[in-house]
């Protein structure tokens, strides 16, 4: 074998090899990228979970203010509950909640379901979940509703505040 033709194979050896190790790095860098995105959606999932818990703990207490901290209180933003049809801002919506809702009951449970969905687009996160309202009524009715729920919420420092929610209940 020739000088020439064993350095040629070496170096077709060493760009083979660099072509494996470019390889190696770039399968390295997409496990880890795939590993930090599961590992940011158990987060997310455990963070929203404790949000939605904690959020049906203070409207089961029967106090808005007890609520307030859930919530962005920026004008404009508007909330969307099963009656009446819509809320501008939190202060028209702590009002309604309480006239509608709250004053008329003697106590209220909010249950949010197992199925509670998040999707995270950076500073933005969205939640669907089933809940489940009951109450009972100073007039001795029981009230028990199946409710659809979905919270927009925005990262504010260290906070997650809603920016707007739907919560509607099937007809019939």
């Amino acid at each position: 074998m020739s000088t020439e033709t064993a350095t040629v194979r070496r170096l077709a050896g060493l760009r083979y090899n660099w072509v494996i190790y470019v390889a190696l790095a770039f399968l390295g860098g997409l496990l880890t990228f795939v590993g930090a995105m599961a590992e940011q959606k158990a987060t997310d999932d455990a963070t929203f979970r404790k949000l939605t818990d904690a959020y049906c703990a203070a409207w089961s207490s029967g106090k808005t203010e007890n609520a307030a901290k859930f919530y962005a209180k920026t004008d404009g933003l508007i909330f969307y509950d099963v009656a009446p049809f819509s809320y501008n801002g939190w202060k028209e919506y702590q009002t309604g909640v309480q006239k509608e809702f709250l004053d008329s009951a003697v106590s209220v449970t909010l249950t949010a379901g197992k199925e509670l969905k998040v999707t995270r687009r950076g500073n933005i996160a969205w939640t669907t979940v089933p809940m489940h309202l009951s109450e009972k009524t100073k007039d001795g009715k029981d009230v028990e509703l199946e409710l659809r729920y979905t919270g927009i919420w925005e990262h504010h420092g260290k906070t997650w505040l809603l920016i707007h929610e739907h919560i509607s209940t099937p007809l019939g």
